[in-house]
């Protein structure tokens, strides 16, 4: 399986797993700044799945040490400020300008397709660079 094909799936996955985390957050907590809440929840899931995937399956990365893997961790969390923001701005729009829950999270599947997109030439250049 190409190193694209499996990127694709595990961004799949990683998008399901973020909405689905999202889901559970709006159909459990119904306060203040709900949405919010679900994204930075969906956002956690997302980050931790994909983290994992990357570093075995795309990029063969081999930590040293529980400190070595909490540095790339913290590196990569870092790179996907930016992603991230290309994410949650969808998200935030589609909501904002069409309404309702399925376009809030057809927002962000785009953003999140788009900001993988990005993510995965930061993370080839910056994060995994020694090993990749």
């Amino acid at each position: 399986m190409t190193i694209a094909l499996k990127y694709s799936l595990f961004a799949v996955l990683a998008t399901v797993l973020n909405l689905s985390a999202q889901e559970v957050v709006v159909r459990t907590y119904d306060g203040a700044y709900t949405i919010y809440l679900a994204m930075a929840f969906g956002t956690l899931v997302g980050l931790v799945t994909k983290y994992l995937l990357d570093k075995k399956y795309i990029f063969q990365f081999i930590t040293a040490s529980h400190r070595e893997d909490l540095g790339k961790f913290t590196l990569y969390g870092l790179t996907g400020i930016a992603t991230t923001a290309i994410f949650w701005g969808f998200e935030l729009g589609f909501d904002a300008f069409i309404g309702g829950k399925i376009a809030r999270y057809m927002g962000a599947a785009i953003g999140l397709s788009i900001g993988y997109g990005v993510k995965y030439q930061l993370d080839k250049r910056y994060v995994f660079a020694r090993q990749a």
